[in-house]
């Protein structure tokens, strides 16, 4: 959801409290246009994150709820390059989006994020995402560091107005992090 964050993913480098250096996409440019949109389903934070530590974000299409999100207008290589660096291969080859864009989801390989969802278009362009192939139900909760949760909430004030206290409540609530940390104490931190 952060756009400075989206930045490391397409022109390569390491973001700050980052422990991996990303090499970037084969178009660095960045995306054309970006609009907030509100996904159904749920965040939640399962296993353990190599770059941030602490347990990692994953969309669960199929559970109640609403996710608020960012959708930012990039090219089938710009989103296979960004997705590709998330699964941990190398860029530079176009996903196959005809499953995807069928079906509403599609598993492209074993891995946390190799999971590719289509939970609808925007302007008649297809809204995609990845995540884990298991859902709520199966994940191995983990609460979520602060460095990735200050990614996120930043993300949240940017693209949908929210306040670091709004975005401290939402953040604090989701599986995983529920229970770990409080709405005031992940305030303090952000």
């Amino acid at each position: 959801m952060h756009a400075g964050r989206l930045a490391y993913y397409l022109r390569g480098g390491r973001p700050p409290g980052g422990a991996r250096t990303y090499p970037g996409c084969r178009d660095g440019r960045p995306p054309r246009r970006d609009v907030p949109l509100v996904l159904p389903g749920t965040l939640y934070f399962a296993r353990e994150s190599a770059v941030w530590g602490g347990g990692m974000g994953f969309y669960d299409p199929a559970q109640p709820g609403k996710t608020p999100a960012r959708a930012y207008l990039l090219t089938v290589g710009q989103f296979s390059d960004l997705a590709a660096q998330e699964m941990y291969r190398e860029p530079g080859k176009d996903l196959a989006l005809a499953g995807v864009l069928g079906t509403g989801q599609e598993r492209i390989g074993p891995g946390r994020y190799e999971t590719l969802v289509c939970p609808g278009s925007l302007d008649g362009v297809p809204v995609l995402t990845f995540t884990a192939p298991w859902g709520l139900p199966a994940a191995e909760l983990n609460a979520p560091s602060v460095a990735y949760l200050r990614n996120l909430a930043s993300g949240l004030v940017e693209a949908h107005g929210w306040s670091l206290g709004r975005a401290a409540d939402y953040l604090s609530s989701r599986p995983g992090a529920s229970g770990h940390w409080s709405p005031a104490a992940l305030l303090r931190e952000l």
